[in-house]
């Protein structure tokens, strides 16, 4: 795709500050440059067109990259993920489509992002099962939904509250929470020198194309995620797809004892099978996705 060497990058050295002030002089393109721009890339490999795309986006990689701070991981190599992700949507979009590019970079900046924690995050640090693994996932939205965004320690209520609205231990919140509690910035620190001209993260990371292309974004994500699902549930055997339906893709999950008593085998049994085809899938969607281009080759 061409030399992006010259983009710039985000360094524990430079800063923030510095990096927001540098994207922020790339101009958003109108509908119709965007276009052209992008039509010049699909039919010529005009990588000076790609790079103006890129560019022109380095914003809305940005302000969603800062979306996942939470995680404990450096917030530089968070956005630099990002833009991974954006260059994989110019690489892969088609301005015949008819929507904008904002709409399709989203879904792969958050996928390059979200691989990144996954690989960063071992699986002891995660929690094994899915319930931590659902914690680590949902605790930042909890946290907000109580107000208890820029807290260290959560107060007593709200670890309670998180504890019983996602079904693990209030121990579990309590150490998840203390090992995502990064030293990131927070969205509201001011940029710049104080006064009349400071500003705030969030007015630095505005993108209009991302607020018109929302909605259309998540419900074209979510239809594709559960059709890849349904493909890729054929990769199961009747036994293994009706013990992981039940474990994993219930509203209520139903215990080894449970299925164990169903299926006349032992509870270590079940866990097995229920491991065993949890990963089939997985292997599977994967593929699936990245056949239709929605997840970069391996």
């Amino acid at each position: 795709m061409g030399n992006f060497a010259n983009l710039p990058a985000p360094t524990p050295e430079g800063g923030l500050n510095r990096y927001m002030q540098e994207i922020r002089k790339f101009p958003l393109l109108e509908p119709e440059e965007e276009y052209m721009l992008a039509k010049r890339w699909v039919e010529t490999q005009d990588t000076e067109a790609a790079h103006r795309l890129v560019t022109s986006h380095l914003r809305l990689a940005a302000k969603i990259a800062m979306g996942y701070r939470g995680y404990g991981l450096p917030i530089a190599e968070v956005i630099s993920e990002a833009n991974v992700g954006l260059m994989q949507a110019v690489k892969r979009f088609d301005p015949e489509k008819g929507f904008r590019l904002a709409t399709y970079a989203m879904w792969w900046i958050r996928a390059s992002i979200q691989e990144y924690i996954l690989r960063s995050w071992s699986l002891v640090k995660l929690g094994t099962t899915s319930a931590q693994k659902k914690l680590f996932f949902n605790l930042r939205k909890a946290k907000a939904r109580l107000g208890a965004l820029e807290e260290g320690d959560l107060r007593p209520e709200a670890v309670k509250k998180i504890a019983h609205d996602l079904g693990v231990s209030e121990e579990d919140v309590i150490s998840m929470n203390r090992r995502m509690s990064g030293g990131d910035a927070s969205l509201n620190a001011t940029v710049g020198t104080e006064g009349e001209g400071s500003m705030q993260w969030q007015d630095w990371l505005e993108d209009e194309d991302a607020d018109q292309a929302g909605d259309y974004e998540a419900r074209d994500e979510l239809e594709a995620r559960r059709e890849l699902l349904a493909k890729a549930m054929d990769v199961l055997n009747d036994r293994e797809r009706d013990i992981l339906t039940q474990r994993r893709l219930s509203d209520e999950t139903v215990t080894l004892e449970d299925l164990s008593a169903q299926y006349d085998v032992s509870r270590e049994r079940i866990r097995q099978i229920e491991v065993r085809a949890f990963e089939k899938l997985q292997k599977r969607m994967r593929a699936l996705a990245q056949e239709r281009g929605m997840l970069p080759a391996s």
